[in-house]
């Protein structure tokens, strides 16, 4: 397993020149085909509402969004050309952005994508669509901090396991980048003891990376702290480039919960994140 095609996805926040640079170097890491995508921006509230009174202006606001779309694709496109990147392409889509990330990944084996800026005009609008990625994506989704600037590094790995599906598919995903690392630690949190039942299941884990070419330390831990308040402490202990983790939630009626562990992860990541749902 390997990744041979990365979509990163492309906008106009001031995160967008080093999430390029960290796809076009993974694109050269694993020999991938790169894809730059650049959705149409969402219109906030007032401005829709605005633009409905007027059917002539809704249609300009429109128009205006996908020229800046383009502009954006344009701008990647000439980037990826200067550093003579082999293979990659880069598209402009009408539509909004989870839709058409989440439609577009189906056609790569990695997604990346940015960590919202809170100090940014639309960052609630811009975490909703994250989530919303993160939740109906078919393949893993690498999440950049916005302060991120540098390559995206596996000398350290933080694997979060708590035996759920979405845990293992993350873990699963993450294999390119694991077989690369230079020390992996897979990590297991719970409230109180309970036996040696964790820490035998944990083994079996243990040897199915090691089938894979992946060296792991075990650490089965006793905690009080929230688990995902656990995570970033272990994440800062062990000095961890990169997490790996499953990103939980379901769906209630049409409303989208996103699960506490990955929304601390969401709002105080420190190093990048792979997770999967």
């Amino acid at each position: 397993m390997t990744y041979r095609s990365i979509l990163v996805a492309l906008d106009a926040t001031p995160a967008n020149g080093a999430r390029t640079a960290i796809a076009i170097a993974l694109a050269r890491q694993f020999d991938a085909h790169l894809i730059g995508l650049a959705p149409t921006a969402v219109l906030d509230a007032q401005v829709m509402q605005t633009a409905a009174a007027m059917a002539d202006a809704a249609a300009a606001a429109s128009e205006r969004l996908l020229d800046e779309a383009m502009a954006i694709a344009q701008a990647f496109r000439k980037r990826c050309t200067s550093e003579a990147l082999p293979s990659f392409e880069a598209l402009a889509d009408p539509s909004p952005a989870s839709t058409s990330l989440v439609l577009r990944a189906q056609c790569a084996d990695l997604l990346i994508m940015s960590q919202p800026d809170p100090s940014l005009p639309g960052h609630r609008l811009q975490a909703a669509e994250l989530e919303e990625v993160l939740l109906s994506c078919a393949k893993p989704v690498l999440l950049i901090p916005y302060t991120h600037r540098e390559p995206v590094g596996t000398r350290r790995v933080l694997v979060a396991w708590d035996g759920s599906p979405e845990s293992v598919r993350a873990m699963t995903d993450a294999l390119p980048l694991l077989r690369r690392a230079a020390q992996v630690t897979l990590m297991h949190w719970r409230r109180e003891a309970q036996g040696s039942a964790p820490l035998a299941h944990l083994a079996g884990i243990r040897q199915w990376l090691a089938f894979q070419g992946v060296d792991a330390e075990v650490r089965d831990e006793v905690t009080t702290l929230a688990f995902g308040d656990a995570l970033l402490n272990a994440a800062s202990d062990t000095g961890a480039d990169l997490i790996v983790m499953g990103a939980y939630g379901h769906a209630r009626w049409t409303e989208r919960l996103f699960g506490g562990v990955s929304r601390t992860l969401l709002a105080s990541m420190t190093a990048p994140v792979l997770m999967s749902h």
